[in-house]
């Protein structure tokens, strides 16, 4: 059986809902998550999804424990996990923000310490 994806083109979700700022000069968000494009990976236990910092793309993988640390009760099966990771996608995308390092590696773990 193939990973379920789907892919949304809502417009551009900004990883930071709000700018940050330095004096009076806003400052754009590093990274930000335009691609709604997820996947679960059932080997791993993750769903997979991607952010961009210009023109360079991040994986990013949120494990099981996370999303049920997220959200208590999720559904152990890919849909359930699916829906959980679309129903806290901000949270999420805000998490992976965090961790996330210009110049480091292409591929990022979210665990339940993340959240």
């Amino acid at each position: 059986m193939l990973p379920q994806r789907a892919c949304f083109s809502r417009g551009a979700f900004w990883s930071r809902s709000e700018l940050s700022l330095i004096g009076k000069k806003p400052r754009a968000p590093v990274i930000d998550f335009p691609n709604h494009c997820r996947s679960y990976d059932p080997t791993r236990r993750v769903v997979r999804f991607w952010g961009h910092d210009s023109a360079i793309e991040a994986a990013f993988f949120i494990s099981q424990d996370a999303l049920t640390r997220i959200q208590p009760g999720v559904q152990l099966d890919e849909p359930g996990l699916l829906n959980a990771f679309d129903a806290n996608r901000d949270k999420i995308c805000a998490a992976a923000a965090k961790v996330y390092v210009r110049g480091g590696r292409g591929w990022y773990d979210l665990g339940p310490t993340n959240f």
